[in-house]
């Protein structure tokens, strides 16, 4: 008789930091590389409003997913063992991650502007369903999707096979607190090599507070880890669904007057701030609940029949040599 398969051996401790660091590395570079030769290219080429903008973030996207992706093959992960998976199963993901953020949001912010924390302009429907759909993308191809999958794909998959789910949770946000800081100095050499003006290093975007900027940041982080354990089927869909979700709130309720967002809000009191980590906390609480509500169901259902003795298995219960290459939906 064969002998029984046995499961690949954890990596190393040194190999788990190792490749955690790397997909911070790879986003920092992406993010510094894109956002310094974007704009060179859309000048060089003329372009102009949205395309522009798009050209930056699809080369960020264009580097960092597929070195991700393909490093991971090398190491036999397929894409799904970082958490992507089938149009089904990653469009519930996205929806789930997308849904709990824009109700934590509308609650919170709501509570604020109730107790007169925020006051808000008049609604532009059409200016923002334009601006949610062309910031949607631009926030999708610059950040959303190649974070999620350099950061809680790659660096989160590295730590949890090494470490404990909380280990590997806060390593992941630690990494992800490093990765504005890098991008920057990445972007500095790249732009003083190309000729372009000079760009300020820091670990804050320019006129951000270091300090407010980096526990935001990790609220953040650790929130989209929340939304990436909180579903079984293409999980890392909820972490991008979420990301994109509070990018796009963000602009809108903080920088819709600038951005020409069609609507915005106006911080009435000091503590208005506050609501953008309180409504992150309370979706991190609703996934974490998700998560647990799942896992209760998990272990509730039935066992199956346990399959007779002589039955030979069905075409659909053969191995397939494809099956880690794809979700399934």
């Amino acid at each position: 008789m064969p002998e029984p398969s046995r499961p690949a051996a954890s990596p190393s401790y040194l190999t788990a930091l190792r490749r955690a660091l790397f997909g911070g590395l790879v986003m920092a570079t992406a993010l510094g590389l894109g956002t310094a030769l974007g704009p060179a290219v859309a000048g060089a080429v003329g372009a102009t409003g949205l395309v522009a903008r798009l050209i930056p973030a699809a080369l960020v996207s264009a580097l960092a997913v597929p070195l991700v992706l393909v490093v991971a093959r090398r190491g036999r992960r397929a894409p799904a063992a970082l958490g992507f998976g089938g149009a089904g199963a990653s469009a519930r993901a996205f929806l789930t991650g997308a849904g709990v953020t824009a109700v934590a949001a509308a609650l919170v912010l709501g509570a604020g502007t109730a107790a007169g924390m925020l006051r808000w302009s008049s609604p532009d429907p059409v200016a923002l369903a334009g601006f949610v759909v062309s910031n949607g993308v631009v926030a999708l191809l610059l950040e959303a999707l190649p974070e999620e999958t350099s950061l809680r794909g790659y660096t989160w998959t590295s730590l949890r096979e090494r470490f404990g789910g909380v280990a590997a949770s806060l390593g992941t946000t630690a990494v992800f607190l490093l990765v504005p800081g890098a991008s920057t100095v990445v972007q500095a050499g790249v732009s003083r090599l190309i000729g372009a003006g000079p760009v300020p290093v820091g670990l804050a975007p320019g006129g951000q507070r270091a300090a407010d900027y980096l526990v935001l940041v990790a609220v953040f982080g650790l929130t989209l880890v929340a939304a990436r354990a909180a579903v079984v089927r293409a999980p890392l869909w909820a972490a991008i669904g979420t990301h994109l979700t509070f990018l796009t709130v963000n602009r809108v309720v903080w920088e819709g007057d600038r951005r020409h967002a069609g609507w915005s809000a106006e911080q009435t009191a000091p503590d208005a701030v506050l609501l953008v980590p309180a409504y992150l906390v309370v979706a991190a609480a609703v996934f974490a609940l998700w998560r647990w509500t799942g896992r209760r169901r998990a272990n509730r259902a039935p066992a199956g029949p346990l399959p007779r003795a002589d039955a030979r298995p069905s075409a659909g219960a053969l191995p397939h040599p494809q099956v880690t290459g794809r979700g399934e939906s």
